[in-house]
């Protein structure tokens, strides 16, 4: 094994873990690294199917967590995506998209850094100034308009880079408060669209030999990630960790645009 076959390795380790951990994070997490080892295009069809096979294997033993009512709402408005993000890639100069890739994940980092760090304290700090306050910003109620264009966002990057969970998880995060409606859910959905995407793949010849050796060579990275998550997913506090992982992301955004 090469080492960039082995550092590929380590990366799919980590992210994929992550993944099988929160149910979201291990493309976007792994594609600025993978990318600048393998290329983008590689990048883009290694963990297309990676995630895909997590995914399987997360929605189908959780299968009866799914929330099927928000999983179709999340397909529709992210499927009006898919195709435009697949045709951008297809189409854009891969220079351009690895700026485009770097100005997103900076984005989608901030965003969720914001959610998971700042906005608490915010709110922490308000409700200490206005104790009557704090309760009435809970409860559900309708979930505004704006979310739904984060989706049909999602579906486009997710298409160009097979990457759209940040965007896609800031819905999710206010549609599925239980986490574990949340992981089963957003898997089927990654499973989804990640079959599509693996048929484009089909068509266009990209599964080559030297590509089902690579896989092959992913294969137990993978399976000790999924290993890991699952044991994590129940006794790890994932807040703490999910911030430190969001920092080191936009870091690497800022990085890929700089490139």
């Amino acid at each position: 094994m090469s080492a960039a076959a082995l550092l590929t390795g380590l990366v799919v380790f980590v992210t994929h873990g992550l993944e099988a951990l929160t149910g979201f994070g291990c493309t976007v997490l792994a594609l600025p690294f993978v990318t600048l080892l393998l290329g983008i295009s590689e990048a883009k069809f290694l963990l297309t199917i990676l995630a895909w096979a997590l995914a399987i294997y997360i929605a189908a033993s959780k299968f009866r967590k799914i929330v099927w009512r928000q999983y179709g709402i999340i397909v529709l408005y992210v499927g009006l995506g898919l195709p435009i993000g697949m045709y951008a890639f297809a189409t854009l100069p891969r220079a351009l998209l690895v700026r485009l890739l770097g100005a997103f994940i900076t984005v989608s980092a901030a965003a969720q850094l914001w959610k998971l760090a700042l906005a608490p304290l915010f709110a922490r700090r308000r409700a200490a100034l206005r104790p009557g306050a704090a309760g009435s910003a809970a409860g559900g109620g309708r979930i505004p308009r704006p979310y739904y264009v984060l989706l049909f966002l999602g579906g486009i990057v997710h298409g160009a880079f097979a990457s759209g969970g940040p965007l896609v998880v800031l819905y999710a995060a206010k549609a599925l408060p239980d986490k574990g409606n949340f992981r089963a859910t957003l898997t089927l959905l990654w499973a989804t669209l990640n079959t599509v995407l693996i048929i484009g793949f089909a068509s266009s010849g990209m599964f080559t030999p030297e590509r089902w050796l690579l896989l092959a060579e992913m294969t137990p990275f993978l399976v000790a990630g999924i290993v890991a998550g699952e044991v994590a997913h129940n006794r790890v506090e994932g807040t703490i960790f999910g911030r430190i992982v969001f920092a080191l992301l936009f870091v690497t955004g800022v990085f890929m645009v700089a490139l």
